[in-house]
């Protein structure tokens, strides 16, 4: 039998998906999206407020462990929860999805912080879709798929710099997940 290697699932708040996540895949991590939670802060607060809510939000995301995340958070509900409530509401709902992130490696942070770029080509997908209406058949759908991933990069030049900014992440994630890592003659 097959052993799956799954690592993280990175979300942005839908409702019941790390239940489900934890059900099928108990090995997996799920990972609040940290840039939909300081997204959805700014969304509750003025703008002239964004410099110090920034500095009193990065104290959390950049916190060396969950402890110091924790008296970040504190503070957070101290300096602003009776001029905006939600805001701290919002991170301590999130909080047991955020907090696994603290965890890893500056590397792996990096990596699973956001799910911006998935939805960046999710998007892209839609659009391409959207603009033909239509398939014959599913390989002309993947087809399109194919060339709308290949156009990301149509001259292939950003592929040795990808493969430079995935170097350390894949050294970190070897590191950290050796039981469930495949070994190097797998890739």
């Amino acid at each position: 039998m097959r052993r799956a290697h799954r690592f993280f699932l990175v979300c942005d708040g839908l409702k019941g998906l790390p239940e489900v996540v934890e059900q099928v895949w108990p090995a997996a991590i799920v990972q609040t999206c940290i840039i939909h939670l300081i997204r959805n802060s700014f969304r509750l607060t003025s703008r002239k407020y964004t410099d110090a809510l920034k500095r009193d939000l990065k104290a959390m995301y950049v916190a060396p462990n969950a402890t110091a995340a924790e008296a970040a958070l504190q503070e957070l509900d101290d300096k602003w929860s009776t001029q905006y409530p939600a805001l701290v509401r919002l991170w301590r709902n999130a909080w047991t999805e955020f907090v696994p992130f603290l965890d890893y490696d500056v590397e792996i942070r990096k990596m699973i912080c956001s799910t911006n770029a998935i939805e960046s080509l999710n998007a892209r997908y839609r659009r391409a879709v959207r603009a033909r209406g239509h398939f014959p058949t599913e390989q002309a759908a993947l087809k399109c798929l194919y060339l709308v991933t290949r156009s990301l990069d149509p001259t292939g030049t950003g592929r040795a710099r990808w493969t430079m900014r995935w170097k350390p992440v894949l050294n970190a994630f070897a590191i950290t997940f050796g039981d469930r890592w495949p070994a190097a003659e797998t890739y």
